[in-house]
């Protein structure tokens, strides 16, 4: 069981759809196994959740060319696995309680860059929202479940 002691970071993610309703996900740097994850990052001091998630969208992705379709209500939350308390996040935090947004990318792809000044990703692709779940580390993936269900009232209002 992890420590108690520790705080939860808080932190903001993105559920990207492009045209056709696909998600984008990258697949980490320090991960590079067959893990896949949509942008999320941390919230600074004195930020809003709005201004963090565009923030991490672009330091990520380079994407500017967003419109917000939704804020989701309440938020996602994880745990670290004990072999990564300690270790991710200079063992501040045993996992992250993260606000999420969906958004519609609706430039051409060519805006998507993610060998950024710090990259976090080494590849990226537009995958279907059933897939995500399957694609996320093990700890995470009770949360893109959630996160599915959420797209999916998006795509249900969309048409």
């Amino acid at each position: 069981m992890n420590s108690p002691k520790l705080p939860m970071r808080s932190g903001v993610g993105v559920v990207v759809l492009n045209n056709d309703n696909k998600v984008f996900v990258g697949k980490r740097r320090d991960n590079p196994t067959n893990n896949w994850q949509m942008p999320q990052g941390g919230v600074d001091d004195g930020e809003n959740y709005l201004t963090a998630m565009k923030r991490e969208l672009f330091e990520e992705t380079s994407i500017k060319s967003i419109k917000v379709l939704k804020e989701i209500d309440g938020y996602f939350e994880y745990e670290l696995p004990n072999n990564l308390v300690g270790i991710i996040w200079k063992g501040k935090y045993r996992g992250q309680k993260q606000k999420w947004f969906i958004v519609k990318f609706y430039a051409n792809e060519s805006e998507i860059n993610i060998k950024t000044k710090n990259p976090e990703f080494i590849k990226w692709k537009w995958v279907l929202p059933d897939e995500l779940p399957n694609m996320i580390v093990d700890f995470k993936k009770n949360m893109y479940l959630s996160l599915v269900k959420e797209i999916k009232k998006i795509l249900v209002k969309t048409f």
